[in-house]
């Protein structure tokens, strides 16, 4: 028998109830409570994930099912919660509502509002932990999902449907990529979440600030367990976020998900799972912490035609410790997902931002998504940087270097220059065709690397007055034909004469 606190109310309970069950299988009583965890004796009925109601007016969740009795974990009231009280089985799993009267809210773990502007009215309710889509009802990843982050969207592109890993130290640009895309969704037809795991109130509150300035929170409602919450609030929050996602989903709508971070879920986890006693594993997380992810985000698909064509896309954002991708976490994650956007803390601090490490950065679906006006332009862009960084580590050890590679050289620092993006500005789709074909072409190689960053803003003021017409092609088709590009070369060549 377990070592239970109150062991003469067990003894007690076994004693009257020697040839039957015990008084009820649907109650228990609380032998031990602490640190947000509640041992329960009886409950022979128990499921995985019920709901349960103490006496006192708290509430937890069944986690661990054990031979006379059940772990519990509180999700509210447990200053309420003493020994020896009544547990009740409510039948029910964790569920949240989903309803367009999401947008605009922020909501817990729970789907209760906590943004002081009333209920909400749901028109279901769904459970926190649901199967993913099978195989045969899903659809092929084909449709670009636009960061508007330039270097993201031509390098490493991102379909709807696919699970994209943000990874990186702290302070690296992390939240204000997946911020940017949120942004960049405006008119696009996409329902973002944001779901803040373990964040500080005051860093949420700042974020939805800027959703709110730029229009975002009308097609956006944010999932919120902030640093004060429980151990277990904070666990259920991406699967709070995910099924409220996959209410819209389920009506051919297509989804954004961003989980800030799975870090810190994974250690509101460990936590649950240290005080249920679970044996701990590599770094005292439990054996089954890369079931904990996988199961999350399997659920981000897009769905066939004949499901409703909607989608999920998940943005999960993991933080490293001085760079390491090969720690534990991280590389359960990267295993995961569809490929990662690693962002380096030296390139950051040098004033590249975003500062995305495009050597250790893939999209492993995103190309066949990716929109062909973009993929025409950049195919050799990704090698142009390679080359660039590889001739200027050589170049170090010696000045004496002929044309072609001060000419690579050149080009180089002047597409990395192209590449750095001020917060809060993501380009269209049309905008980053302009800028990459001339910075392909070599249009920016007699522009001073300073000036690179204000020609580009400047030839995108140019186009959006003179080529108008053009650019609204390009962004109905999303192709750029041989007689574009003539256009195109017509307006740099244009806007250069006006520069000088």
């Amino acid at each position: 028998m377990a070592d239970y606190g109150n062991l003469a109310r067990v003894l007690q309970e076994q004693i009257e109830h020697w040839e039957g069950k015990s008084s009820s299988d649907s109650t228990g009583f609380v032998v031990q409570v602490g640190d947000s965890v509640a041992t329960v004796y009886g409950f022979d009925r128990a499921v995985y994930g019920e709901l349960v109601d103490f006496a006192s007016g708290a509430t937890g969740i069944v986690l661990n099912l054990e031979e006379e009795g059940v772990g519990c974990v509180l999700l509210s009231g447990e200053s309420l919660v003493k020994e020896g009280e009544e547990v009740r089985g409510t039948g029910k799993v964790v569920s949240v509502p989903g309803s367009a009267a999401l947008l605009g809210r922020v909501v817990n773990p729970l789907g209760e509002p906590v943004d002081g502007r009333g209920p909400i009215a749901a028109d279901e309710y769904l459970p926190v932990e649901s199967p993913a889509a099978p195989v045969i009802d899903r659809g092929t990843v084909d449709e670009p999902l636009q960061t508007g982050a330039l270097s993201v969207d031509a390098m490493i592109p991102i379909g709807r449907g696919q699970r994209e890993l943000i990874i990186g130290d702290r302070q690296t640009g992390k939240t204000s990529l997946a911020i940017d895309t949120i942004i960049n969704q405006k008119g696009k037809d996409v329902y973002c979440v944001y779901c803040a795991i373990g964040q500080k109130s005051s860093s949420v509150a700042a974020i939805i600030s800027n959703l709110e300035k730029f229009g975002a929170m009308d097609y956006s409602f944010v999932v919120l367990a902030s640093a004060s919450d429980s151990a277990a609030l904070q666990y259920l929050a991406p699967y709070a976020a995910v099924a409220m996602a996959e209410h819209f989903m389920k009506a051919g709508k297509d989804v954004l998900v961003v989980y800030d971070d799975l870090s810190k879920h994974a250690v509101a986890y460990r936590t649950i799972s240290l005080l249920l006693r679970r044996p701990p594993g590599r770094e005292a997380f439990p054996g089954d912490v890369f079931y904990l992810h996988s199961r999350l985000l399997e659920r981000s698909a897009k769905l066939s035609d004949s499901r409703g064509g909607g989608s999920i896309t998940a943005l999960p954002i993991v933080e490293t410790q001085a760079g390491d991708i090969s720690s534990y976490i991280p590389t359960n994650v990267i295993s995961i997902t569809d490929g990662q956007i690693f962002l380096d803390s030296e390139l950051f601090n040098s004033g590249f931002r975003p500062a995305v490490d495009v050597g250790l950065s893939v999209s492993r679906v995103g190309g066949a998504a990716q929109s062909r006006a973009i993929r025409r332009i950049s195919g050799r862009l990704r090698l142009d940087l390679s080359q660039y960084r590889e001739m200027a580590a050589f170049a170090q050890f010696g000045s004496d270097l002929d044309k072609a590679t001060q000419d690579k050289l050149a080009q180089g620092v002047r597409l990395m220059e192209v590449l750095k993006q001020p917060q809060y500005k993501p380009y269209a789709m049309e905008e980053q065709t302009v800028i990459l074909f001339a910075a392909v072409n070599g249009y920016l190689m007699d522009v001073a690397v300073e000036a690179v960053g204000d020609f580009a803003r400047g030839l995108l003021n140019y186009t959006g007055v003179h080529n108008r017409e053009l650019l609204d092609d390009i962004a109905r088709t999303g192709v750029v034909t041989p007689e574009q590009e003539g256009e195109l070369r017509k307006a740099l060549d244009s806007y250069k004469q006006v520069k000088r």
